[in-house]
């Protein structure tokens, strides 16, 4: 039998994931500024995220990992995924890094009250008050009632749109993980994303310069190692932990997206923020004192 993977170690997946997702978001939006149209990128970031799990199970001598038990389940599962790559796309067009990740964040709540509501995740009262924080510290950051604050509606909207199907779709990976692989959850992510984006591309695609593909295979890489640790992270801890960890892509995309693009914080977004990582700091070190959760008997066909 193999040994259990700790929460701990869990959570460095979760992290380590929500990381490589923030590089792969800042080269979506890099990409982004070259006018590629988002069913296009979408296409080439499936495709690309499936030929590296494929590389990287080749390697292993692991292939088996990748062929998905539910055919069905995983697709539909896959479109959930496919859909939320297409509104980030859309998104990091209209929005920075920063206030795209204040937004997103409403996902934790969403998450935690799906768990509870579908697969029996209990929430303590030190959590909730932690998710309420949070939420409070999206509002402050957004900061709906200031003129000088601009929200994109465009990008509002396709933020929107990402919160629901990740949070489903994350909820609903916990209880697929019981008889699927990360691999397979992964691959076949790729594999959809990269059909449906093709299927919707136009026959004449934008010519590609040598540095737009450096640029959308570094996206595949980092969205594929994303993916496959996101997913090994649900299937070892709870899915409303995990989804705390969210937050860490605030400092990460705060930090590229002044670095890269210059965007500096205003102060709403700054006391937002704190909020934000402070509600995640609390969650996170009461998950280190938490039991690990076992799921409830699902049948799954």
């Amino acid at each position: 039998m193999k040994p259990r993977v700790s929460d701990l170690t869990a959570i460095f997946f979760a992290v380590f994931g929500f990381t490589c997702w923030v590089l792969g978001d800042s080269c979506i939006k890099w990409i982004g500024q070259y006018g590629l149209p988002p069913e296009e990128i979408v296409a080439f970031m499936g495709l690309f995220m499936a030929l590296t799990l494929a590389l990287q199970a080749a390697v292993r001598r692991n292939l088996g990992n990748l062929r998905p038990h539910s055919v069905v389940r995983q697709v539909l599962r896959a479109l959930l995924d496919m859909t939320n790559n297409v509104c980030v796309v859309i998104a990091l067009r209209h929005l920075s890094l920063t206030m795209f990740y204040i937004l997103v964040f409403t996902s934790p709540l969403v998450i935690s009250l799906l768990s509870a509501v579908f697969i029996g995740e209990r929430i303590t009262p030190m959590k909730a008050l932690a998710l309420l924080a949070g939420f409070c510290g999206v509002v402050i950051a957004v900061a709906p009632w200031s003129h000088a604050q601009h929200i994109d509606l465009i990008g509002l909207v396709s933020c929107l749109v990402c919160v629901v199907c990740f949070s489903i779709n994350m909820v609903w990976s916990r209880v697929l993980t019981r008889s699927e692989t990360p691999e397979s959850l992964a691959f076949c992510s790729g594999v959809v994303t990269a059909m449906a984006g093709l299927a919707l591309t136009s026959v004449h695609p934008r010519p590609l310069t040598p540095t737009l593909w450096l640029a959308l295979g570094m996206m595949g890489v980092f969205c594929a190692v994303g993916t496959l640790s996101f997913y090994v992270a649900v299937k070892y801890t709870s899915a409303s932990n995990v989804s705390q960890y969210h937050y860490t892509q605030l400092l990460t995309g705060a930090l590229i997206s002044y670095l890269v693009w210059h965007d500096k914080p205003g102060l709403p977004m700054l006391v937002g923020g704190s909020l934000i990582i402070g509600s995640g700091l609390v969650i996170a070190l009461a998950a280190r004192y938490t039991e690990p959760v076992q799921l409830p008997d699902i049948a799954i066909r």
